[in-house]
Parts: structure tokens; C-alpha cells; sequence
């Protein structure tokens, strides 16, 4: 019997922010089920990776919006696991400007909101952003 080798835990969970004044900018998925959710552009990173030019360039593609990475406004934590297997790792949120604000998600979202914090709490929020 061979022991399966797992692959390497993500150590950093970095998501991007950018705000519009008191509206933040969400991309929309539908789920396996059809149901949409919406998440902040992220990306899981692994030791030696530098979060700051992998967010502004994650944030690119997954938005086509051209921003610059600035402070992380805060940090949570997120289960990068499974419900058995829990690997709790850090959730770095930077602050993000731009000068344009009109957005072109890639194929894998199904469009964007701008959402406040009192809209946010009516939506569904995609498994990466649970910790929210």
C-alpha cells in the first residue's frame, strides 16, 4: 500500500478591496447548485510567493481592473482544509485604488456587484469568503 502524498497547504489566503465609497466590489459566481454567490477577488499563495505583486496581478485578471496593492486593512482567518481535515490559515485583505472602476470579470464569474456592508449581509457568500 503506497502512502498518498498530499500536496503542499497554501499558507496565505490574499484578497483585494476595492472600495467606491462605502461600496466595496464583489464578483458573482453560480455554484455547482445554480445558485449565485459572490466573493472578493482572491488568491491563495505558498510560502516565498509575494503577496502584494500577486494580489494587484490576481485582482487584473479576475476583474480587469488595473490596481495597485496598498496596506493590508486587516487579517482573519480561514479554514484552507476540509471539515475533517482543518488547516487554518491567515486572511491578508489589502486596500486597493484604481483609477477606473468599471469591471470585466473573467469567464469564471458570472458578473459584479457593488455592494455595501448592510447589502452584503442578504447575500450568499461564496466558501472563500466565509470568514467574513
Amino acid at each position: 500500500m503506497r502512502k498518498q502524498i498530499q500536496p503542499p497547504a497554501p499558507s496565505v489566503l490574499a484578497c483585494g478591496l476595492l472600495e467606491d465609497g462605502e461600496r466595496a466590489l464583489f464578483l458573482c459566481r453560480k455554484n455547482r447548485d445554480g445558485v449565485e454567490t459572490v466573493e472578493l477577488p482572491c488568491v491563495l499563495l505558498f510560502k516565498g510567493e509575494n503577496p502584494v505583486a500577486r494580489i494587484a496581478e490576481e485582482f487584473r485578471r479576475q476583474t480587469g481592473i488595473d490596481a495597485q496593492a496598498h496596506e493590508v486593512l486587516f487579517e482573519r482567518r480561514f479554514n484552507a482544509g476540509t471539515r475533517k481535515r482543518k488547516i487554518y490559515i491567515p486572511v491578508l485583505v489589502f486596500k486597493l485604488t484604481a483609477k477606473a472602476h468599471s469591471a470585466k470579470p473573467s469567464q469564471e464569474f458570472t458578473g459584479y456587484k457593488w455592494l455595501t456592508s448592510k447589502d452584503l449581509a442578504g447575500q450568499r457568500r461564496a466558501r472563500n469568503l466565509l470568514w467574513l
